[in-house]
């Protein structure tokens, strides 16, 4: 069946755009305006001139077709386009209502949430922040849809449509329950040590050196140097024990108190633990590779007011992470 696009009703497209990032009609319609009848009915005439189902209604919500998903980036990308040619390029923090998406892990949203919403309390009150988990999602893909604004984490060379920059460095430090008293820490005490790790993805999950890829885009997986602990323990009797690993930093101060075991984080994660729970820091023995966290973003926000001032801010929130690290 041909489509004629010069006949088409862009506001079926809008209606489109919103089901599947929504992936239910009821969310759509709230987003759009319209009533779920007429959502309906926008997706039913959709259908028939596509000659497409688009959507299928599961239990876990609308999901959609292989030609939903093809689709589905044009048809978003074109639609906010639309919106920057006809909306006024202003943008005033202090009045938006605008929501922004961030995807971070445990570790970067502990240390950067607090200054961050500091921030926002003062400047955008009205302003709404939703955080997704940087892992277990297909990440690339989220912010190539427009689902994520920015993504927050460390990152290998990111394709050429996304763009960068460097919010804070770190390296590792070692951190044990506030009862515990460990004395000068050197690679045979350190080779005694039941470790806890954390690793966001695993071998199965197509971890390569510490890193898993999707569609060009590689997060760092393993949120340790594996590397240089393995260098520093080389010639001790025997190896690094790792005892327990984590997929998420939440449960160490649990997992650390009343217990021999000792956990590999980083550096700005332990202050934020010693402020909160009984938690002491050590110096480990051996010295570990600076890790940069950056945000990530689609080139095409570029010089999109609101875009840049969430950049700005995020820049801001950290300013106190860069000097902790200098």
């Amino acid at each position: 069946m041909s489509v004629s696009f010069n006949t088409l009703d862009l506001n079926l497209l809008k209606v489109f755009d919103a089901v599947m990032e929504e992936r239910s009609v009821l969310r759509a319609s709230q987003k759009v305006g319209l009533s779920q009848s007429a959502v309906s009915h926008s997706l039913a005439r959709l259908r028939e001139i596509l000659d497409d189902d688009l959507f299928v209604r599961t239990a876990t919500g609308m999901q959609p077709t292989a030609r939903a998903l093809t689709m589905a980036p044009q048809v978003h990308e074109a639609m906010r386009a639309l919106e920057a040619a006809v909306e006024l390029a202003t943008f005033v923090p202090a009045c938006s209502t605008k929501q922004f998406t961030l995807a971070a892990n445990d570790f970067t949203t502990m240390v950067l949430s607090s200054p961050l919403l500091k921030i926002l309390g003062c400047e955008a009150p009205t302003i709404d922040l939703m955080i997704k988990p940087v892992t277990r999602i297909d990440l690339a893909e989220q912010i190539d849809l427009g689902r994520i604004d920015v993504a927050i984490g460390v990152f290998s060379v990111p394709p050429g449509r996304f763009r960068s920059a460097l919010l804070f460095e770190y390296d590792d430090v070692l951190i044990v329950g506030g009862k515990r008293e460990l004395g000068r820490l050197d690679n045979a005490k350190l080779a005694r040590l039941p470790l806890v790790v954390v690793s966001f993805g695993g071998e199965q999950e197509g971890a390569i050196g510490g890193f898993i890829s999707e569609r060009g885009l590689a997060r760092r997986s393993e949120m340790y140097d594996r590397a240089a602990l393995e260098r520093a323990l080389a010639e001790s009797d025997r190896p690094p024990r790792i005892a327990v690993s984590l997929p998420h930093f939440l449960a160490l101060p649990a997992l650390l108190a009343d217990s021999e075991l000792a956990a590999i984080v980083p550096r700005p994660l332990a202050r934020v633990l010693e402020q909160n729970y009984a938690i002491k820091t050590c110096e480990l023995p051996y010295t570990t590779t600076p890790v940069e966290v950056r945000m990530l973003w689609h080139e095409r926000v570029e010089a999109e007011p609101s875009h840049e001032w969430l950049h700005e801010v995020l820049r801001r929130a950290t300013e106190e992470l860069r000097r902790g690290a200098s």
